[in-house]
């Protein structure tokens, strides 16, 4: 028996073939089955607000106040962000700011330092 490959938009393990496709059940999405496994799964680039690429490690500045939610605290502009680390999601940047802790941000909202 040959495993099916996963499902490159989801991630899903349970794909099936349907014809000259595989199809992921959870999020519909299909692809051919000669496609290059490579080919689906390009690196994303990162870049910041002016268009400078990101990447793990770079240290940032905010250019916007953002407010944290939950909190009444306020991540100020000129705030360096440094050991930045990138991830797909709604946000694209898991980092550590001194006096908040623990944060996502998305890289609209900053600039390479």
């Amino acid at each position: 028996m040959t495993a099916l490959p996963k499902c490159p938009k989801c991630s899903s393990e349970y794909t099936y073939e349907d014809g000259s496709n595989y199809v992921c059940p959870e999020c519909a999405h299909e692809w051919p089955k000669d496609a290059p496994a490579a080919a689906g799964e390009q690196a994303k680039v990162f870049k910041d607000a002016f268009g400078n690429v990101l990447v793990d490690g770079d240290s940032v500045t905010v250019i916007k106040d953002l407010k944290v939610k939950g909190s009444s605290s306020v991540v100020k502009v000129g705030t360096k962000v440094k050991n930045i680390r990138l991830v797909e999601g709604d946000h694209d940047i898991d980092c550590k700011i001194d006096g908040i802790g623990a944060m996502q941000l998305k890289t609209e909202f900053v600039k390479k330092a």
